[in-house]
């Protein structure tokens, strides 16, 4: 060790020496090492479309580089989508008590701006501060108690006024019907009523133009009691009876298709598209028919080994052909979003094939064949 000392004190002076040299000699290295990835605005854009009712669900929440969030949004824009339905997560924003890093959000709505696209926030998942202590209970990101609805209407509030002019529509959790999304819980639509009465006034104040879009209700035949969730015609039945009515201005659903056709008539007993048109006679018998119903998750899967999924020519068909049919038979509809536009990874399973675009930016033939149909310059 002392030799080892020695040695080093004799090279000493060498080193210093040579360092103005090395630094010469090694700042040309510097200098040509590829700079990250500039990422400048293109020029205002807009989405023309033969079908303004047409969305995607896009994932950018967990995308890392800005050159890959333009790059969606451009495509969205160029398939002919004027809508986009994005996750922002209120643990990403608010990980820390009032302390609040929109850097990642506002690039988002950006570059969504720039490309002509009308953004749909879906707000949720709880930051660890907000959820119970899980030395004495386990919990998932998903659960919010009571007490802490205050401070999940503060964040909206504060995400409503922010974006103030540029994002209008706001989704208050996802799919409160099933467990899973309510914490693993036994679901609760009178909490969920009490959740939007806590966050529709603060939200309004502070942004009155802002439109609060409750349920994003999942299609499920689960029976009351049941461990998985609660049917979601009876959810919003009992939304209702809660007093729910008069705290959101719109209701948000899915309407996925299964392996059934879009314009198969709906029923009680089955899932398929048109399961939000009896989501709509609850609203109208409840004397709630001027709202509008959004239909911010849909689709079909072409999987080839998915016992839910159809073929790609059908999804394509499918697909296409419930774009339609909401321009034509649902005035009350504004939205119909396909899930899901792109990921930032391979899931490695079916759920891969719900997309449009591959991560890697590879259109889908889906992708094509929609583009065909509702780009107006095509």
């Amino acid at each position: 060790m002392i030799r080892h000392v020695e040695t080093i004190c004799k090279l000493f002076p060498i080193l210093k020496e040579l360092l103005p040299w090395l630094t010469l000699s090694l700042l040309p290295l510097f200098l040509l090492s590829p700079p990250g990835i500039l990422v400048t605005l293109d020029a205002p854009q807009q989405v023309q479309t033969t079908n303004p009712k047409v969305g995607v669900h896009t994932r950018l929440s967990d995308e890392v580089e800005e050159w890959k969030i333009q790059r969606t949004l451009a495509l969205v824009r160029e398939m002919g989508a004027a809508w986009s339905v994005e996750y922002f997560p209120w643990t990403y924003i608010e990980s820390d008590e009032d302390r609040y890093d929109w850097r990642h959000s506002d690039l988002i709505i950006k570059h969504a701006a720039n490309q002509g696209v009308q953004v749909i926030a879906r707000l949720g998942m709880v930051p660890r501060w907000a959820r119970p202590d899980p030395a004495g209970q386990e919990t998932t990101d998903t659960h919010l108690e009571a007490e802490h609805y205050a401070d999940f209407a503060e964040f909206v509030a504060e995400f409503a006024a922010r974006y103030r002019g540029e994002v209008t529509h706001l989704i208050i959790w996802n799919e409160p019907n099933l467990s899973f999304e309510w914490g693993y819980r036994p679901v609760d639509p009178a909490g969920y009523a009490e959740l939007l009465a806590a966050v529709y006034p603060a939200a309004h104040a502070a942004n009155s133009e802002v439109i609060i879009l409750g349920g994003a209700l999942a299609p499920t035949l689960e029976p009351e009691g049941g461990h998985a969730g609660l049917n979601d015609l009876l959810y919003l039945e009992k939304m209702y009876q809660a007093g729910a009515a008069a705290h959101f201005d719109a209701l948000a659903a899915h309407a996925y298709g299964l392996v059934f056709p879009p314009e198969m008539p709906p029923a009680p007993e089955l899932l398929n598209f048109r399961r939000v048109e009896l989501l709509r006679e609850i609203m109208v018998a409840q004397g709630d028919g001027a709202k509008d119903i959004y239909v911010t998750e849909s689709g079909w899967n072409d999987h080839p080994r998915w016992a839910w999924a159809v073929t790609p020519s059908q999804r394509i068909q499918y697909t296409l052909s419930a774009y339609q049919w909401a321009a034509d038979e649902w005035p009350w509809s504004p939205l119909v979003a396909s899930w899901v536009f792109r990921t930032p990874a391979s899931a490695h399973n079916y759920q891969d094939y719900f997309s449009f675009v591959t991560p890697d930016f590879r259109p889908r033939p889906i992708y094509e064949l929609a583009q065909s149909e509702l780009r107006v310059d095509r």
